[in-house]
């Protein structure tokens, strides 16, 4: 048995709700990140990875072993990203953001 519970406030009563396995699925986030001078939505790490180093980023390889990570010499800050582009979230994509301010923005697919 898995699922939510769901409290229903006028009697008190807690039960399960029993998900059938379509719904179960990962639900797609819709979001991308767009590099705004180019106008390009990246789609792999590859095209981020362009991007990045153009940007003055330099790949850190001293960290986590599933995590890429970037680091800039001028400043503390550190990208990591998941290594799998498929657990690219809206998470890291705003870190991104907020790091290289007018380079990237995050939008709805």
């Amino acid at each position: 048995m898995s699922g939510p519970w769901c409290f229903n406030h006028k009697n008190g009563v807690v039960r399960l709700v029993e998900n059938s396995g379509s719904d179960q699925r990962p639900k797609p986030e819709g979001k991308v990140l767009v590099h705004i001078p180019s106008n390009e939505v990246i789609t792999s790490y590859e095209i981020l990875k362009t991007k990045l180093l153009s940007l003055g980023w330099e790949r850190y390889d001293g960290g986590d072993p599933d995590l890429f990570q970037f680091h800039k010499r001028s400043s503390i800050d550190l990208i990591s990203l998941p290594k799998d582009f498929t657990k690219f979230k809206s998470v890291y994509m705003y870190d991104i953001v907020v790091k290289n301010l007018n380079m990237f923005m995050v939008m709805d697919k």
